[in-house]
């Protein structure tokens, strides 16, 4: 419950979430998925073997994990994909509530060109075509299977999105400049592409690792005409990481211990600058800097 009141701080997200319902999630899943057994394995679950219990799943305001691979962190042979030993999530279809939320904070608008970071199901790229227009949304996704899945599901329920194999965090200069760039995976550095292939004016959306901040800040940066970028961070907004950006539990544990020793400041307290230079997170104003 207290995930869900600190992610109402972000709006009501009331268009976004007519957009999320009128898209509709099942078109975008795939008919394999995976959930957690009673001992948190990822185990598959089949549309055919159980539609039921998939269509439970898909109907539920809830994440689901779409593909999984071994932890890298283990040794081969003790994962096993058919029972979910071993394997962790590297693709998944967001809680359709988080999905609005993140919408509503992009402030989207009819005609609005944007680039989406991950990809994914396609679905949140969907809602984001519902809303500015035909051929006004790219997508990049790393995973070349996850975003030829996703393309096809786009074309098949009539949005047409440009779906782009790449790594996102050099985004897509092709398409450039975007209004809006919204990133479904969090960063702990967020690229200098990205505020490169943003218009002056234009907003960057980018959940933060918890390096930053144990919630995972959702930081909204508006971009300058000198090309920084800066803004509030708006509220927590848990995501996976960027391929390149996975962070250590250590590096986690001791980024929670420098919050507890800075007194615990809300996440909206903190804020990101972002030049050619590099970053710097500051804590209520771009004067004070903060070293997560």
């Amino acid at each position: 419950m207290e995930a869900v009141r600190d992610v109402q701080r972000i709006g009501e997200a009331v268009n976004a979430r007519e957009a999320v319902a009128a898209v509709g999630r099942e078109p975008f899943i795939p008919d394999e998925i995976f959930v957690r057994d009673d001992a948190g394995r990822l185990e598959p679950l089949h549309r055919s073997e159980d539609p039921t219990r998939w269509r439970e799943q898909v109907s539920a305001d809830a994440p689901i994990v779409t593909r999984v691979a071994p932890d890298p962190a283990l040794p081969a042979e003790v994962c096993d994909p058919a029972t979910g030993k071993g394997m962790v999530s590297t693709s998944s279809s967001s809680a359709p509530f988080i999905m609005a939320r993140l919408i509503e904070a992009l402030d989207v608008r009819p005609g609005m060109r944007v680039l989406e970071i991950g990809t994914g199901t396609g679905y949140n790229a969907a809602v984001l075509a519902h809303l500015v227009g035909v051929e006004k949304v790219v997508s990049i996704e790393i995973d070349p299977v996850v975003a030829s899945r996703a393309r096809a599901a786009l074309e098949s329920a009539g949005f047409r999105v440009k779906v782009v194999v790449g790594d996102g965090e050099l985004g897509h200069a092709a398409g450039a400049p975007y209004d809006r760039v919204i990133a479904t995976a969090s960063a702990h550095t967020v690229p200098h592409a990205w505020v490169e292939q943003t218009r002056p004016g234009g907003l960057i959306l980018v959940p933060l690792a918890p390096t930053v901040h144990p919630e995972w800040p959702l930081a909204a940066l508006k971009v300058q005409e000198d090309g920084m970028a800066q803004g509030r961070c708006v509220g927590p907004s848990p995501f996976m990481p960027l391929r390149a950006q996975h962070v250590s539990l250590e590096a986690v544990d001791d980024a929670e211990d420098r919050w507890a020793a800075a007194g615990k400041p809300d996440v909206t307290r903190y804020g990101v600058t972002v030049t050619h230079n590099g970053q710097q997170i500051w804590l209520d104003s771009p004067d004070n800097p903060f070293t997560p």
